[in-house]
């Protein structure tokens, strides 16, 4: 009788689990949805109310607007390749600073720590940052979108933590066989470590691939701008014309909803590649005995 009681509360459980899941999925995807439909949507029927969550009079020219502009795919290439640069780049910098920290036997290895997590409460501000890169030569340089923020101390925190649960007696069999720290790193803790690899990877592509402040502060050639800055000039010039009388604000809404949808475009094609590992329990089992 009780087996039976507990098997219709699990499915109450689950039940009222699904519904709120369904109901917090559709909350999530109904601005999506929206967006997508305003950006392909004629400028007729957003203005007379027919576009809700489904398109009416289907057209694409708010994509045809962003991507005859001259700048805009050169941009777009750039920006992916500058993401994938600034990630793997990011990811080895957080990887050989949170793999000596790992080690209990690292001398001031908590002082080191401390110093990485004040970073994360003593932000010096926008004009100390600016002076900062200034006086290292990477104003309107590709390395002004890179260096800066290729390590999170918010990161290393997760990766330090991960390479701290992995069992040492795998570090041990490995000194006893004669690795070296760098061997151990290659052939035990990153091969371990891909769940927390990818997801990291994917925080700090999403960071580079939205970033646009620093394009604002660090960057005057237009040939350096990410899509990002790219597209924001897009819409702030049909800002400007809109109040012009030459257009209206109506199309710059349109476009930017198409912009919106180009620019969320290759985060959401990443996801579902990594989205796996999130969860993938990697470890288990990894140590027997």
């Amino acid at each position: 009788m009780g087996e039976l009681t507990n098997s219709r509360s699990n499915k109450i459980f689950q039940t009222v689990v699904g519904i709120l899941f369904v109901l917090i999925s559709m909350i999530a995807i109904v601005p999506i949805l929206r967006v997508f439909s305003m950006s392909i949507s004629s400028k007729g029927a957003i203005l007379s109310g027919k576009v809700t969550v489904f398109p009416a009079e289907f057209t694409l020219d708010a994509y045809k607007k962003a991507f005859t502009n001259s700048n805009f795919t050169g941009s777009f290439v750039y920006t992916i390749l500058l993401t994938l640069g600034f990630t793997a780049l990011a990811m080895f910098m957080t990887t050989v600073a949170a793999y000596p920290l790992s080690k209990k036997n690292l001398k001031g290895a908590g002082v080191i720590m401390t110093l990485f997590v004040l970073t994360m409460y003593l932000d010096p501000g926008t004009i100390p940052t600016f002076l900062n890169i200034k006086s290292f030569g990477m104003i309107d340089t590709i390395w002004a979108l890179l260096i800066p923020g290729c390590l999170s101390a918010y990161n290393l925190i997760i990766m330090r933590s991960f390479f701290l649960s992995i069992d040492q007696s795998l570090y041990e069999a490995a000194y006893i066989d004669g690795c070296s720290e760098l061997k151990a790193l290659t052939m035990i803790a990153l091969p371990l470590s891909t769940p927390v690899i990818a997801t990291l990877s994917l925080f700090y592509a999403v960071s580079r691939w939205n970033g646009v402040t620093d394009n604002l502060y660090y960057i005057n050639t237009s040939s350096l701008y990410t899509v990002q800055m790219q597209l924001k000039q897009m819409i702030d010039s049909i800002k400007i014309s809109a109040l012009e009388g030459t257009t209206t604000a109506l199309v710059a809404d349109n476009i930017k909803s198409a912009s919106i949808v180009i620019s969320m475009t290759p985060m959401l094609i990443a996801y579902p590649f990594i989205q796996k590992y999130f969860t993938k329990g990697i470890m288990l089992g990894a140590v027997k005995g």
